[in-house]
């Protein structure tokens, strides 16, 4: 998308030119109404409306932000993602595939949200979560272990470090045998199955 005409057909044939400009650093398309530092990197195909994009923060592949979103710190967007409402992406957040992250969700810290994952209303992902597709509109259950941190990061899932399984596989034999090969100390193992309760109980 790299001429005015591309940019055009691709929103449905009504834009005027002198609304739009492409970013220094990256070519993309900025909306008139967007405020976008030149430290920021836009992508050639990405688009940016009237959102606010700070710092070294990084917009990549088709990416779309729109509305009163802010990205900034070094956050980067990924792929297809659409960031829109009054939604905030800040510290070294990634958002990666085709995610949706709008209303007033927040997105901070080192979290990384994956594929179709929905993230809106008053939803905040933060710290070293990992969300991958469905919808969240509240926060998933988060927990910093004193190993590896624990995520609800899909629905029925738990992401414990970089292994993501059901809450049955986790609370079950295989759980155990995974959490043995991995060289957790019987204290740890504890610790852990006790999580994976909550996890159960409370979780999504």
């Amino acid at each position: 998308m790299k001429t005015f005409t591309e940019l055009n057909q691709k929103l449905g044939g009504n834009e005027v030119a002198s609304n739009w400009h492409q970013h220094k650093n990256g070519g993309g398309w900025i909306h008139k109404k967007a405020v976008v530092d030149e430290t920021a990197f836009v992508g050639e195909s990405a688009i940016v409306w009237s959102a606010r994009i700070y710092g070294e923060a990084q917009i990549s592949g088709s990416a779309r932000i729109s509305g009163e979103a802010q990205i900034s710190g070094e956050a980067q967007i990924y792929g297809s993602a659409r960031i829109y409402g009054e939604a905030q992406i800040y510290g070294s957040a990634r958002i990666y595939g085709s995610a949706r992250i709008y209303g007033e969700a927040q997105i901070y810290g080192s979290a990384r949200i994956y594929g179709s994952a929905q993230i809106y209303g008053s939803a905040r992902i933060y710290g070293e979560a990992r969300i991958y597709g469905e919808a969240w509109q509240t926060n998933p259950l988060f927990i910093i272990g004193s190993k590896h941190s624990l995520t609800n990061a899909k629905h029925g899932h738990i992401q414990i470090g970089c292994k993501c399984e059901t809450f049955k596989w986790w609370a079950g034999k295989e759980g155990l045998a995974f959490a043995i090969q991995s060289g957790y100390t019987k204290a740890e193992i504890k610790e852990y199955r006790a999580y994976v309760k909550l996890f159960q109980a409370v979780g999504k």
